[in-house]
């Protein structure tokens, strides 16, 4: 059987929605893809998300991610929205669930360290919700 596949969800897919899409391939790639997207293209990921996530788990998402928009990505399965405090895009799915983070951008290292465990905590949950 296939693995479904995950989308995490941003406006800008640059911050939030990375993360997302590196740890759900770190975490749970025996149980579903992971992949990101957004409706409005930023340059590129988040200059502090990416120095966290290299000391935390060694993942340079530079090297295997960029910021890609909804329709670089196949047909998804599970969308999962970050919490985007504006109109989230929208991406038809099988199932649907919203995080409700707060974008750390701009914000203390403590600040985007707590939205990284979160993440990790709901990949957790996810991935045994779909095994």
């Amino acid at each position: 059987m296939n693995k479904p596949k995950v989308a995490f969800i941003c406006v800008h897919n640059s911050c939030r929605s990375q993360i997302a899409e590196a740890l759900g391939k770190r975490f749970a790639a025996d149980v579903f893809e992971s992949y990101s997207a957004g409706t409005e293209l930023k340059d590129r990921i988040n200059p502090d998300a990416i120095r966290l996530m290299k000391q935390l788990y060694g993942i340079d998402m530079e090297q295997s991610q960029r910021p890609k928009l909804l329709d670089e990505i196949p047909s998804i399965d599970v969308v999962v929205t970050m919490g985007c405090n504006v109109e989230c895009p929208y991406l038809p799915c099988k199932r649907r669930e919203d995080w409700g983070l707060s974008d750390p951008t701009g914000q203390s290292d403590q600040e985007f360290l707590a939205v990284i465990r979160t993440i990790e905590s709901k990949i957790a949950e996810l991935a045994k919700s779909l095994s």
